[in-house]
């Protein structure tokens, strides 16, 4: 049987507990929402993290506090730190987590246009720097593109050698300013990278079920949780981001997938196996 790794976003930067109680802000929510994720099938937790107050930070010393409280309940599950944070965050913001002890985090792969005036910053020689500290540090990118020229520019990168491989991209669709959550821009993404990398999906909202799945009739891999979408169903609110990943896990298996562990992530994805 083919493998589908489940990614849990569980908190992103910007859902609040207003739009749904479950948003973890604090500590022992995120370890809450990490856990609920990781025991329905989770192999890899991407990671955005707040202050008590629900603000969004990039502070080194915050992911520290919430990994390791994740690690000491989910120990094999791979962690993997976002270095796009919050708009209007600079660079040395933003990639504080990767002077942890980490395996993995997001490169963003281009520039968007959020909505209004806010902007989400990547200029080439950002992504240029981003790639090159990852390198320095052996930590695995995932290649955030929300649209076809960020998949263009990744693999321009990876030829001029900034980029390692094995390439692993995740296809973040349905984002104001990126492209939409269609099956056919779907299917030009995934035709536009090379037969040897591995992505994953993202599909935003409502449509997040839909990308999902046909991510995984592609042979592709899948992004659930509260970052990219809060409901179960029209106007019912999804009790934690272990209620999104235990229904994506369980279509998954209907399709005669196998839901990879954390270490058999590690191998899909070309990593090194943690001690």
């Amino acid at each position: 049987m083919s493998k589908v790794i489940i990614t849990a976003a569980i908190s992103g930067a910007e859902v609040t507990k207003e739009m749904n109680p479950a948003v973890p802000y604090t500590v022992e929510e995120f370890v809450r929402e990490a856990k609920s994720a990781v025991d329905a099938g989770a192999a890899i937790i991407h990671l955005h993290v707040r202050w008590d107050d629900g603000t969004p930070t990039q502070d080194k010393g915050r992911y520290a506090e919430i990994i390791e409280a994740i690690r000491q309940e989910c120990p094999d599950v791979i962690i993997q730190p976002s270095t796009g944070g919050a708009t209007g965050m600079s660079s040395e913001e933003r990639l504080q987590p990767t002077e942890l002890n980490i395996e993995m985090a997001s490169l963003d792969c281009g520039t968007l246009n959020f909505g209004g005036d806010e902007i989400f910053i990547n200029t080439e020689n950002m992504i240029i720097e981003f790639a090159e500290r990852m390198n320095s540090k052996n930590i695995k990118p995932e290649l955030e593109c929300f649209e076809k020229g960020h998949v263009d520019l990744a693999l321009r990168l990876h030829k001029k050698g900034y980029i390692k491989g094995p390439l692993h991209f995740n296809f973040v669709l349905g984002v104001n300013g990126g492209m939409t959550a269609t099956p056919r821009d779907l299917l030009f993404l995934v035709e536009s990278i090379p037969q040897d990398a591995s992505f994953t999906v993202s599909g935003m909202g409502s449509r997040q079920l839909t990308m999902n799945v046909m991510a995984m009739l592609l042979g592709g891999h899948v992004r659930v949780g509260f970052e990219d979408n809060l409901m179960m169903e029209r106007g019912v609110l999804a009790q934690s981001n272990g209620e999104l990943v235990a229904r994506i896990a369980r279509i998954a298996r209907e399709l005669n997938l196998t839901v990879a562990t954390p270490d058999e992530a590690r191998q899909i994805l070309g990593m090194k196996q943690r001690n």
